[in-house]
């Protein structure tokens, strides 16, 4: 795996570099192609100090982000996180074609309690929603007197479905379909 380490508010060291080459080198028995490249950036907000990574492969894209007051506790947490997040889905990939998509991926590995995970995880609740059109401010209205952490919306300029969402900064994110 290569990696593209970058700083924001905060000088990447070669003690800092190495760390993070270290731990995310134990997902590299989850990868088939050495040509992976994982972008870390890593910042400081407040007293916090957050890694994010983001490994893009041909089909999808892998990300996780974590925050700490120690940056190489946030460095842990982040690389047990996206091996989880690979563990878990392993079974669930495997069992289904997805044509081709997880090719980068090497499930030739033994973890038991891999099946353990996915077998526990079934859909409890189920909803229909009436699509009705309405502006990204009526949505954030919607949304916040829902006291819900996303909402989708048919956007009443587009016809497009959208989902708006909290991200952890407190501010908003829009995800809008073409």
């Amino acid at each position: 795996m290569k990696y593209n380490i970058r700083g924001d508010k905060l000088k990447v060291t070669d003690a800092i570099g190495a760390y993070v080459e270290t731990k995310l080198d134990r997902l590299n028995k989850y990868f088939k192609d050495a040509d992976i490249e994982a972008n870390v950036l890593l910042k400081v907000r407040g007293n916090s100090q957050i890694i994010e990574v983001t490994i893009p492969t041909d089909k999808f894209i892998l990300r996780s982000e974590e925050s700490d007051k120690d940056l190489y506790a946030a460095i842990d947490l982040v690389t047990d996180k996206l091996e989880r997040q690979i563990r878990k889905n392993k079974t669930r990939l495997n069992k289904q074609n997805f044509d081709n998509k997880f090719d980068n991926f090497n499930f030739d590995y033994d973890v038991a309690d891999d099946e353990e995970d996915s077998e526990n995880e079934v859909i409890v609740k189920r909803k229909k929603l009436e699509m009705k059109p309405m502006d990204e401010e009526e949505a954030i209205l919607e949304m916040n007197l829902l006291g819900h952490e996303f909402f989708v919306y048919k956007d009443m300029h587009t016809d497009a479905v959208n989902v708006l969402y909290r991200r952890k900064d407190g501010n908003y994110g829009l995800i809008e379909t073409k």
